[in-house]
């Protein structure tokens, strides 16, 4: 096994850092669908590929506060809670996990760890649905544990001062411009991944590369190769 990673010349990270939305697993075509869809119900013209270009990687806070901005909609009581459990019903229908990624995970010789704009019972949900949970449990972290979401740099480094790892050490995986900023204000390194379903309209991933990612990659077999694992 290589003891170094082919990205940017640099000696391996001591710890890798998932995202889990469109990262682990292939959820984004799902929320974004059940986010724009109630949007719409609510008043908000906005289409799905508008929503995934403002909000991808989000956090649901995040994204009502911009609605409220910049459309002139609040929304009504229970909207946020109506939305979840609509997505949380879609994932129980369509939710996979991404192609190889359970492998990958598994024979991986580094610490990992996930990071995720999602809450706890939709992270925990998503990862035992497609059967990763047991590859990350105890090493999950949620945007609702830090004072600022991504695109601000609190998850990331809380992810990292729980794990005992310096932020230089850390190599984030990432498929968003919010995560991928996050990550860099952070002083990580980065891996912009488009292998979701999402990525069909840049899969070069030019808005990660611009932000700060490191490589592109568009599947496990090649994130392996980056990081130097298998």
């Amino acid at each position: 096994m290589s003891s170094r990673a082919e990205m940017d010349g640099l000696t391996r990270p001591a710890l890798v850092i998932f995202d889990c939305d469109g990262v682990l697993v292939d959820s984004e075509p799902i929320s974004l669908a059940c986010l724009t869809g109630g949007l719409n119900r609510i008043g908000v013209a906005i289409d799905v590929e508008t929503v995934r270009a403002r909000f991808a990687g989000t956090s649901m806070p995040s994204i009502m506060a911009h609605i409220a901005r910049d459309y002139g909609v609040a929304a009504p009581d229970g909207f946020v809670e109506a939305v979840k459990a609509e997505t949380l019903r879609a994932f129980d229908a369509e939710l996979k996990a991404m192609a190889g990624a359970a492998e990958m995970i598994a024979a991986l010789d580094l610490p990992c760890c996930v990071a995720s704009s999602s809450d706890p019972v939709r992270l925990r949900h998503s990862l035992g649905l497609t059967g990763l949970l047991p590859l990350f449990d105890g090493r999950i972290f949620s945007s609702v544990e830090v004072p600022r979401g991504k695109p601000f740099p609190d998850l990331f480094l809380h992810a990292a001062a729980r794990m005992g790892t310096a932020p230089a050490d850390c190599l984030v995986i990432e498929d968003s411009v919010p995560g991928v900023t996050a990550a860099r204000a952070a002083g990580m390194r980065v891996i912009g991944f488009t292998g979701g379903g999402h990525w069909g309209h840049d899969p070069l991933g030019a808005d990660l590369a611009a932000a700060g990612a490191a490589a592109i990659v568009a599947d496990y077999r090649a994130l392996a190769g980056r990081i130097g694992a298998g």
